[in-house]
């Protein structure tokens, strides 16, 4: 591996990212779009703009020269959202060498094929070994230095074990998963429950209906998972319950805010306004309900949120169409042992 590394984002995940592999003593750069917030945080010493009061270490590099940031890199992390992705790939496509390691922070599908970030990446970059980093992973509680542990998915074994090098340290832990497509679909996957949990959370429910959301949102997710070639115990693990959790239940989720507007009466446009930063899950949620008709994959909770954030359907009357569902088995996918 060259020693260079690069995260491409400076929002809250791509700097606390940044920070942890240059306070492990490895060479990192962070690149940011904004020039003027770039040259801010050098001088500061922070960014306050997504993470105020958070300190930098002196050994990162902060830079908006994007062609500068790539050039020599061993190591290439995108930590921008979902959208903002294919834009910034093809604006780096020419400077990346061969066989460099490329790793995709993003949580989103894209509609024209139902592609994940990672696809793009590997579609775009065939030469390069391809990675994925998802899991619970809140940046400011990160850069509170609380206890978080996150997975990287590789069918490379080697990039697995590089990220958890540059990246652990005694209040991070780094996983490796093999399952690429599972990991990085569930991490896309539990922005749609996350709205529906704040919903939930501003229509004041009790711990019981919070855990029916959580539980059979998870159902769903594995069973829409397996039916796309995922392995359903990926969706056990970090990136599936873990990242669900955290996303079910904390009011630093973007997706759970948008939930809680639309549940205090808010319209979906308010809501996201309110948020002021990209929410997957509404998008989310319209590609994965197209999806699940044309393969007839059952999904109660995807259709009932589908018809409220797009159709004009009433929250109490999705409510109603999804309890009046199917009760089917409680688990979908069980291990069994030999008779």
């Amino acid at each position: 591996m060259k020693e260079k590394l690069v995260v491409l984002g400076g929002g809250s995940f791509g700097t606390v990212l940044a920070n942890m592999i240059a306070c492990n003593n490895f060479s990192v750069t962070l690149w940011m779009r904004d020039s003027k917030n770039a040259r801010l945080c050098e001088t500061t010493g922070s960014n306050e703009r997504y993470l105020p009061g958070y300190e930098l270490s002196e050994d990162l590099v902060i830079s908006d020269n994007l062609s500068d940031c790539i050039r020599d890199a061993g190591v290439i992390i995108f930590a921008v959202p979902s959208g903002s992705l294919s834009e910034l790939v093809g604006q780096v496509i020419g400077l990346i060498d061969m066989n460099v390691i490329v790793i995709s922070t993003s949580k989103g599908i894209y509609g024209d094929n139902f592609s994940l970030p990672s696809q793009i990446l590997e579609q775009s970059i065939p030469s390069a070994r391809i990675g994925v980093l998802s899991g619970p992973n809140l940046a400011k509680e990160i850069a509170c230095r609380e206890i978080t542990a996150t997975v990287v998915a590789s069918d490379d074994h080697a990039v697995c074990e590089i990220l958890q090098k540059v990246l652990a340290s005694n209040y991070f832990r780094v996983y490796a998963n093999y399952d690429r497509f599972g990991v990085e679909l569930a991490g896309a996957l539990k922005n749609i429950y996350a709205i529906v949990s704040g919903i939930a959370e501003a229509l004041g429910a009790g711990q019981n209906t919070k855990s029916v959301v959580l539980t059979r949102g998870l159902a769903e997710m594995s069973r829409f998972g397996q039916q796309l070639g995922a392995d359903p115990m990926t969706f056990l693990g970090l990136s599936g319950v873990g990242d669900l959790f955290v996303t079910c239940s904390s009011p630093l989720s973007r997706n759970f805010q948008v939930g809680l507007g639309l549940g205090q009466g808010k319209t979906l446009a308010q809501s996201m306004n309110d948020v002021g930063q990209v929410a997957e899950g509404v998008n989310t949620t319209r590609l994965v309900k197209d999806k699940a008709d044309k393969m007839g994959i059952y999904m109660p909770i995807v259709s009932a949120l589908y018809e409220t954030l797009f159709n004009d359907q009433s929250i109490e009357r999705s409510l109603q169409i999804m309890m009046s569902a199917e009760q089917n088995t409680d688990v979908d996918f069980m291990v069994r042992q030999n008779e």
